[in-house]
């Protein structure tokens, strides 16, 4: 039987996300994993890169738990975005190992800290520094979750791939012609509706 409760809750949401996040990067070239499909670059292996330092972060530095990786090195001032993509030098599987890296801290973390421990996040206001682990444990699942969203829409405009995970698709059908109706039939409700308005 699983776990549960508030604290065993929010973890199994947060390795479920994970686990999704990198779903989404299966069976696609090295250049469809990093290509920017947005105006502001956004890119499936920059959103992996992003969220292994968003974990050692919230679940590191908040609860004064080191950890040993290059994050510092990162040159935020000289590119505020460094955290969103790969370099051409930054493999695939270096990103995923570092992504797993952030997990095993942040579980080592939850693990051993109840949901009142307080910590201090350095780059919040003032005013809202101060936090504890069920604060974080919400944060860092609702911010991993938004962007496995950004990360389905991403996917779906590179191979059409959709779902959840790969033996979980979520979806009502995978009949190709069914959606291309479907969408044609939204096309026309966005017509009428604009030519209604």
């Amino acid at each position: 039987m699983t776990d549960s409760g508030p604290k065993a809750d929010l973890h199994r949401y947060l390795r479920f996300a994970r686990e999704a996040m990198l779903w989404k990067l299966d069976g696609l070239s090295e250049y469809d994993v990093r290509r920017p499909m947005t105006p502001t670059g956004t890119n499936l292996l920059g959103l992996v890169k992003h969220l292994g330092i968003v974990e050692f972060g919230y679940f590191g530095d908040t609860f004064a738990r080191p950890y040993d990786e290059p994050i510092t090195e990162q040159d935020f001032v000289a590119d505020p975005t460094a955290d969103m993509w790969a370099t051409a030098e930054e493999s695939r599987a270096d990103i995923i190992e570092f992504y797993r890296r952030a997990w095993a801290h942040a579980d080592a973390t939850i693990d051993s800290l109840d949901l009142t421990a307080e910590g201090s996040v350095p780059w919040w206001s003032e005013d809202q520094r101060t936090v504890n682990l069920h604060r974080i444990l919400v944060h860092v699942a609702a911010e991993t979750n938004r962007h496995v969203g950004h990360a389905d829409i991403i996917r779906e405009l590179i191979d059409g791939t959709t779902g959840l995970l790969a033996d979980n698709d979520n979806m009502p059908t995978r009949d190709p012609n069914w959606w291309q109706h479907h969408r044609a039939e939204l096309e026309r409700a966005a017509k009428q509706a604009a030519g209604s308005a």
